[in-house]
């Protein structure tokens, strides 16, 4: 035992990077299901959050991230790798929370009874008041239901703007690959619709 902790330290083995998204791409397209699940873990979290901030319900945010995975594990032969494998996912995720707000809203279940107050899990949100506009003290719980209702008012591809920008930092070039226009429609968008959001939440922003 002595002579154990006398001994010199053994070196730590080298960390194993993780391989390249172009390589996990290409070995579960030959059938390789843990190379995929890779891939769901390193974007699982990032598409989940997109989609409750469209659909402003944990539960709803869940079930389309599941769908998304499992229509982009289905359609993944189609891959050709013209766009990163992150943007074609966010693809089928924006046109997933789409289709369903828009099966939502025919079913007229569009309410705040819909809204999924978990304020404090989520702090995002907060960020998309302007710096520039002074803000009252108030509750985080409430102003998540002012703000949630807020962005539940904007149209889907406004609410998609706005969510992919201001909550999930992605530049207006990545933006414009994903939802197919140019970067110009994105700026314009998201102008619109932090303008709407303001006029939205006016009697949180005195």
């Amino acid at each position: 035992m002595l002579a154990a902790l006398n001994a010199p330290p053994q070196p730590r083995p080298p960390t194993v990077p993780e391989p390249p998204e172009r390589t996990l791409v290409k070995r579960a397209q030959g059938g390789d299901l843990t190379a995929y699940d890779e891939l769901v873990r390193r974007f699982q979290e990032r598409i989940y959050a997109t989609l409750y901030h469209m659909t402003a319900n944990h539960e709803d945010a869940a079930d389309l991230t599941q769908e998304t995975f499992l229509k982009a594990y289905r359609a993944l032969a189609g891959f050709k790798g013209d766009s990163s494998f992150f943007t074609w996912l966010y693809r089928i995720a924006v046109n997933k929370a789409i289709n369903f707000l828009k099966q939502r809203r025919h079913r007229g279940r569009l309410s705040l009874n819909d809204l999924d107050l978990n304020a404090e899990h989520d702090p995002d949100l907060v960020a998309l008041i302007s710096d520039r506009t002074p803000r009252r003290e108030v509750n985080l719980a409430e102003l998540q239901e002012k703000m949630n209702a807020a962005m539940l008012k904007l149209s889907e591809v406004h609410r998609m703007v706005v969510t992919l920008h201001d909550i999930q930092g992605l530049p207006h070039e990545e933006i414009g690959r994903i939802m197919g226009c140019n970067v110009g429609t994105v700026r314009s968008r998201l102008f619109y619709a932090r303008q709407q959001l303001q006029a939205y939440l006016s009697d949180y922003l005195k």
